[in-house]
């Protein structure tokens, strides 16, 4: 009885779709009554569509809009509803961060370990340019999300894929440090001169012979025409070309020290 019920009135509620009448755009039912409209459903909020919310709105406003009211007017909701789905902003910054990781593109398939990693670093370096704010909230984590230990794994993994040891790996690991993640640190900081200079630019004479290196490195930087002012993660010297030719540095030494079958030594006892 209560299927022949719910068929039934399956058949009228597919009936009523399709054939009921208008009156100049305005639907009537059976009886002549208006229907009024219904407000199309909304979206229901999940955890992904939390995250996704709050990357794309970093993405276009920066961190500095990322509060939970911000985001919450941003997906039409009260703020106490995003709690049911991120904790605190902690969790939300948390979650952010493995949204962007699950971009990056793993390395095709078949290519020696030094051109896996270098792809997959690479691929990381391109999710940090398309966005902006990764670096800042990355750094900021205290502790890593599995999704972050999964992207640590997966370097890891085709290091000893092709043949490299645990203890070749680990140190190698220590000398990409950010540049796993696609960014690294900038020796200068942003560029800028020290006060006092900004203040009397007249003293960069003086500093020149103070700190005569440095001051041939910024005189044939001026030459080749700067840095690469556009650079979106980190200033100064962090642009793509600096970037490639550090981690060739690094990986190209891998390469030889495995050749090499080196080994870091015994542990030390006091560890």
């Amino acid at each position: 009885m209560a299927a022949r019920f719910l068929l039934v009135r399956y058949e009228v509620y597919d009936v009523h779709l399709v054939a009921e009448p208008k009156v100049d755009g305005v639907h009537l039912s059976r009886e002549g009554r208006v229907d009024q409209p219904t407000e199309p459903p909304r979206t229901r909020l999940s955890r992904d569509r939390v995250l996704r919310a709050a990357v794309a709105l970093a993405d276009r406003e920066g961190m500095d809009a990322i509060t939970m009211r911000n985001l919450a007017d941003h997906l039409g909701v009260v703020p106490m509803a995003l709690y049911k789905h991120v904790a605190n902003k902690e969790e939300l910054l948390d979650g952010m961060v493995d949204v962007i990781v699950a971009e990056i593109e793993p390395a095709p398939d078949g290519l020696p370990w030094r051109d896996a990693v270098r792809a997959r670093v690479l691929a990381a370096r391109r999710v940090m340019v398309g966005h902006p704010w990764a670096r800042e909230v990355v750094e900021s984590r205290p502790r890593p999300t599995v999704v972050v230990l999964e992207h640590l794994d997966s370097v890891i993994g085709l290091l000893r894929a092709g043949g490299v040891s645990v203890d070749l790996a680990h140190h190698l690991m220590h000398a990409l440090g950010s540049r796993v993640w696609g960014f690294s640190q900038a020796l200068f900081g942003d560029g800028a001169p020290p006060a006092e200079l900004e203040a009397d630019p007249a003293a960069f004479d003086e500093l020149a012979v103070r700190v005569p290196h440095v001051a041939a490195v910024v005189e044939e930087i001026g030459r080749r025409g700067g840095h690469d002012a556009t650079t979106v993660v980190g200033g100064g010297c962090d642009d793509q070309f600096e970037f490639e030719f550090a981690l060739d540095l690094l990986l190209d030494g891998g390469v030889r020290l495995h050749e090499q079958g080196w080994a870091s030594g015994p542990p030390r006892s006091d560890r």
